[in-house]
């Protein structure tokens, strides 16, 4: 057996003492082997994952250095000593399991890699045996308890009957997260995935970045010449508000360059385009205007029938002089813009804008810098496309359908700071962005990367130029629709997010604002990425199943990281429910418990109504702090067992 490694950070990896030895069956070495196996050769990880689970492992580091072999296999990334141990420390969770060393001394522990599984074998079969103790055990001492009725020895005995205990594994801490996914780019056409992959090796970032900004990037292309027909009345307008979180020195700036370079080479083409129209419609207007001042002039002075006749020909013509109009400068970018020149800009550009930083300003700007009063009118409606009508006395402005897209690439602490603002969750501007919150490379950054490829820069400009230029002349904006198929996975995820929206105990609840708003958010990613497979034609043909089921992925990537950015603004108040609820168990040492009794052990004031305990369990359970069984009916009469808490060992023993 290889040896353990002493020291500080070794102190979580323990040795089993004899009195552990005799209760519960446990075999280190096969622990041991079977992780090793898997790192020395990719047909030792089939073989022992086909066997053993995660939580099947005894030690608990043995259990974490298991799901991160599986995560770096579901990656495609090699599985060695080296790339592990990255891994783990990326995760925070090297210094847990033992450090690097322990990592190179489970590979030295392997006899040979070929007995991989059956070193599975033995560890799933002790695993198995650790159930049945535990299930006797509580079994035992329901049985022994004096005051214990009937009722909870059958409801002891029915939950071993049911299902043996799963093996407790490390709870997640509750001031984090599990691991945040990481930007599906394969969701993406092959162009953009192509060219945000290799930006993000080039830049040695994150892919979320490029992938965050590439969807504002579509929505600016697309934003308000194009909508989804969802069903029925229900259309998706295809902008966007995404805003990306990375600390300082991640190279924030050069990749926000690179992803909206063509933007502005498009808006470039589209002003010299423009150039000749716009100068012969003010030489026309001019003409006119003059025309019309003359033949005032003329009528001025005329007396009789001929000023009545004079004075007719100047009015059709001040009418004609008043209709003509001169076309703006094509616009799809503004960056620095106070909320009523970016109402200004949507009038005048047809209700299509795009408000692209790679900094937090505008938020400061949003919230009252130069008004004193925060003004947000234009951002909540250029999200929603909902009418929008600016009535003031230096100005006069209508948008029928304004379709507003925001990109923006901030500092983790500008999210904080806006969380603070009341008026943008009143208001519900907060609930209109879709947030990333990827990890820093910095510290982990290779070195010398290998830079984009010419050509997939140059079909990644080509692509979003044409999509630019081709929904430009677009007056009434192009209606997406959607093939059964499409439909049907949409409702499948209706049907799947639906029920997280329930204030009382739903995983989004705290939240409902912002995931209310997710299934439409996925149809308008859908939207984008159809119109990017289809740079030409797409308005013509409908969006398929595969599209659907790609937007699908990402809204689920923008609600994990939601869920982790909203608990940082202090949205979540279930969180300090959970940190009570959490100290109760533990100071009441309970193996498990009902719902009644750990409702009576709770402050009135803090925890209300039985109601209230409900989402702070269920955060706890999501945190592996507890479980929840429902024993199943002994009889055909009488009430159904209550639910019951079963308790992590750690929270029992007070350490968790």
């Amino acid at each position: 057996m290889t040896a353990l490694p002493t020291g500080a950070q070794y102190d979580n990896v323990r040795p089993l003492s004899s009195s552990i030895d005799r209760t519960q069956p446990a075999d280190l070495e096969a622990e041991q082997a079977a992780l090793g196996a898997m790192m020395l050769t990719a047909e030792a990880i089939a073989e022992v994952t086909a066997t053993l689970r995660p939580e099947d492992y005894y030690r608990p580091a043995h259990e974490t250095v298991h799901r991160a072999v599986l995560t770096l296999r579901e990656k495609g990334s090699p599985v060695d000593p080296i790339t592990l141990t990255h891994h783990l420390d990326r995760l925070g969770e090297l210094g847990r399991v033992g450090g690097p060393g322990y990592i190179q001394s489970l590979v030295q522990a392997v006899p040979t890699a070929a007995n991989g599984g059956y070193y599975a074998e033995i560890v799933h079969e002790l695993a198995e045996r650790r159930r049945l103790i535990e299930a006797g055990t509580r079994l035992v001492q329901a049985a022994s308890t004096p005051d214990a009725s009937a009722a909870e020895v059958r409801e002891a005995l029915a939950l071993g009957e049911e299902k043996l205990p799963e093996t407790w594994h490390e709870p997640i801490p509750l001031n984090s997260r599990p691991a945040l996914p990481a930007f599906p780019l394969h969701t993406f056409p092959g162009w953009l995935a192509d060219f945000c992959a290799a930006l993000a090796e080039e830049t040695q970032t994150p892919a979320d970045l490029a992938g965050s900004i590439a969807l504002s990037v579509l929505a600016t292309a697309a934003g308000g010449r194009s909508v989804v027909h969802v069903r029925g009345r229900w259309r998706e307008p295809t902008n966007l508000f995404v805003v990306v979180a990375l600390p300082p020195a991640n190279r924030k700036s050069a990749v926000f360059s690179a992803m909206t370079g063509p933007l502005y080479e498009a808006e470039k083409k589209l002003m010299e385009e423009s150039a000749g129209r716009i100068v012969e419609a003010e030489l026309t207007a001019k003409m006119a205007r003059e025309a019309a001042d003359k033949a005032a002039s003329k009528a001025a002075n005329a007396e009789g029938p001929e000023h009545d006749t004079l004075a007719a020909e100047a009015i059709d013509l001040a009418q004609i002089a008043a209709s003509l109009t001169v076309p703006v400068r094509p616009r799809l970018l503004a960056d620095d813009a106070t909320p009523e020149v970016v109402s200004s800009l949507l009038a005048e550009q047809n209700g299509r804008l795009a408000v692209m930083s790679a900094e937090g300003g505008i938020f400061d700007i949003i919230a009252g810098r130069y008004s004193g009063t925060p003004n947000m009118e234009v951002f909540l409606k250029g999200h929603a496309g909902d009418r929008l009508r600016v009535d003031r006395r230096s100005r006069e402005e209508f948008i029928e359908s304004p379709a507003l897209t925001m990109g923006l690439a901030v500092q983790p602490s500008v999210l904080e700071d806006i969380g603070k603002h009341r008026g943008f969750d009143g208001r519900g501007l907060l609930a209109r962005f879709l947030y990333a919150l990827p990890e820093s490379l910095v510290g982990y950054r290779k070195i010398n990367p290998d830079p984009v490829p010419e050509s997939v820069a140059a079909r990644y400009e080509r692509s979003v130029t044409a999509l630019t230029l081709s929904l430009a002349e677009w007056t009434d904006p192009a209606v997406l629709q959607l093939t059964a198929a499409a439909n049907a996975v949409l409702v499948a995820y209706e049907e799947r997010i639906e029920p997280h929206l329930r204030v009382k105990g739903g995983k989004l609840g705290h939240v409902g604002k912002w995931a209310g708003k997710l299934v439409g958010t996925a149809a308008r990613i859908a939207g984008l990425l159809h119109l990017a497979a289809h740079l030409e034609d797409g308005y013509a043909k409908p969006v398929d199943g595969d599209t659907m089921k790609a937007a699908v992925e990402i809204a689920d990537y923008f609600a994990a990281h939601a869920l982790t950015v909203f608990d940082q603004m202090g949205a979540d108040a279930t969180q300090a429910r959970a940190h009570t609820l959490l100290e109760v168990l533990a100071a009441n040492g309970w193996e498990s418990v009902s719902r009644r009794d750990l409702f009576a052990k709770l402050s009135r004031s803090e925890f209300p109504t039985v109601a209230d305990l409900e989402p702070a369990a269920a955060l706890l359970e999501e945190h592996g702090y507890l479980r929840t069984h429902t024993p199943p009916r002994n009889g055909k009469r009488g009430r159904p067992p209550a639910p019951r808490y079963l308790i992590h060992p750690q929270v029992r023993e007070g350490r968790a």
